[in-house]
């Protein structure tokens, strides 16, 4: 029969895997120095990459045990990543706080630690100003939020910043970050994310049919534009449906559609169900 290890054994056992640990951090950060070196610093924009985030944050929950919470497991390889693309490429959160300060830096500070610079701003429109002259840098903007109008409307034009992911990555009912947050920059191409669309569209006719006949096919965000039944939408089109479809649907309704762009696209929502598996959110 094996004997029972003493508090000093499995103290020594604990400090034997942080060396390790640090170690490994260590053995990281010189894979991303050769990495830095085979692209030269070469490429622009973002060097953040959601949709490869996402799928490691997806394969954490996968392969989670044990009595360490999910929350910590997460939030440490969220900042060991967010951490590293700082070192290979400097750059700032910009957040609109204008929805409540307390989550959305929660959200800042669980995605992008405490390394990444964070500044905050009052509204999206802020958020945007201060990614004009910074295209290595993120934003965040509540994903529900209408305060100051159609803010994405800013994001129509081709160099304009895009909706590049939705975070948290994974959702859960408890999550210390689970305030619903659009990241946005401008993206490198291998960072287009194409499993949820998102568009800012105008209608004319709007009314409690058409947000009924879109909403059975998309996550749709309102707001008034123009004449008294006009409005501006933000249309999250979820993987293996088309913006074709729910503009169909809106006509059907009596909808007048005067315009639409793609301004974005995000990996698909994943929600911890009560037995720990990983399922897809939204529509």
């Amino acid at each position: 029969m094996a004997a029972t290890p003493s508090l000093a054994d499995l103290r020594s056992e604990i400090d034997r895997i942080d060396a390790e640990m640090h170690g490994l951090l260590m053995e990281r950060g010189e894979i991303i120095a050769r990495l830095i070196e085979v692209k030269r610093t070469a490429e622009t924009g973002s060097a953040f990459r959601p949709a490869r985030e996402a799928e490691m944050m997806r394969r954490l929950v996968e392969r989670h045990h044990g009595i360490l919470p999910l929350d910590t497991a997460e939030s440490i390889l969220r900042v060991i990543i967010a951490t590293f693309t700082y070192v290979q490429a400097p750059y700032r959160v910009h957040a609109d706080l204008s929805t409540g300060e307390a989550a959305m830096r929660d959200s800042a500070r669980f995605h992008f630690g405490f390394t990444v610079p964070f500044l905050g701003h009052l509204g999206a429109g802020g958020v945007l100003a201060a990614l004009d002259p910074a295209p290595s840098d993120l934003g965040l903007v509540p994903a529900a939020t209408i305060a100051g109008g159609a803010w994405w409307s800013a994001l129509e034009a081709p160099d304009a910043p895009k909706i590049i992911a939705r975070l948290p990555f994974v959702e859960r009912a408890d999550h210390p970050a689970g305030l619903p947050v659009f990241a946005l920059a401008r993206p490198h191409p291998d960072a287009i994310v194409r499993e949820v669309m998102v568009h800012s569209v105008r209608v004319s006719g709007w009314s409690l049919e058409a947000a009924r006949a879109a909403g059975m096919l998309a996550e749709v965000v309102a707001v008034p534009d123009g004449a008294f039944d006009g409005a501006a939408l933000l249309v999250s089109v979820p993987n293996g449906r088309t913006i074709e479809a729910v503009l169909a649907a809106l006509t059907s309704a009596g909808v007048s559609v005067r315009s639409q762009a793609l301004v974005g696209g995000h990996a698909t929502r994943y929600t911890v169900s009560a037995e720990g598996a990983l399922v897809p959110t939204g529509h």
